[in-house]
């Protein structure tokens, strides 16, 4: 068995910059955030490997898609690093990471959480190849004053309707956290998306 890469030089601190980074996009919705990446095993993106290192622990299950799932070297990168048990059920993921955005599974193929406990719900990072704010989406919603537009690619074509779907469904549904590169944006389950 090969031997698993580093995580985080300075563990605690980058971290903690990682999870501001994180919050704070999710309350300022589609706004672009940079952050300390990570080298990780490939395919998993330097921004979603900062993310799992920093959101994973021994209590939250992680789901891999399948390009993901056939690099094996992702999984115990993963697991050596945090301690999270890796499942192959998405309904019972506390997060899934997803290489091919295009080809993510339907939402409502991951735990969308009850009305009573809309936080067991999953957080659906989708690794993306371009992101910005000045084009696509138009969103609405908490933590937007009036508007603002978000442009990721690729994702899946009928993205637009997950998103309504996933609003109709509040306080349940998924989170999605887009991550590119050294970069994270985030579309929480409260935001109001149209087509740019």
């Amino acid at each position: 068995m090969s031997a698993v890469a580093a995580g985080f030089a300075a563990p605690v601190l980058a971290a903690q910059a990682t999870f501001r980074t994180v919050m704070d996009a999710m309350a300022r919705p589609g706004t672009v955030r940079q952050l300390a990446g990570i080298a990780a095993p490939a395919p998993l993106s330097p921004a979603a490997a900062a993310i799992a290192l920093t959101l994973l622990d021994y209590e939250t299950p992680f789901w891999l898609d399948p390009p993901l799932a056939a690099a094996p070297q992702v999984a115990r990168w993963i697991s050596f690093h945090t301690g999270a048990p890796r499942t192959h059920d998405p309904a019972t993921a506390a997060f899934a990471f997803v290489a091919d955005s295009a080809a993510a599974p339907p939402f409502d193929t991951f735990a969308l959480g009850s009305q009573e406990y809309p936080d067991r719900s999953t957080t659906l990072v989708l690794q993306v190849e371009h992101l910005r704010e000045d084009a696509g989406l138009v969103l609405r919603g908490p933590g937007i004053a009036g508007r603002r537009r978000l442009a990721a690619s690729p994702l899946p074509a009928d993205f637009l309707d997950r998103l309504a779907d996933n609003r109709a469904r509040f306080p349940r549904g998924i989170d999605v956290v887009l991550a590119h590169a050294n970069a994270v944006a985030a579309l929480p389950r409260s935001v109001h998306a149209a087509g740019g």
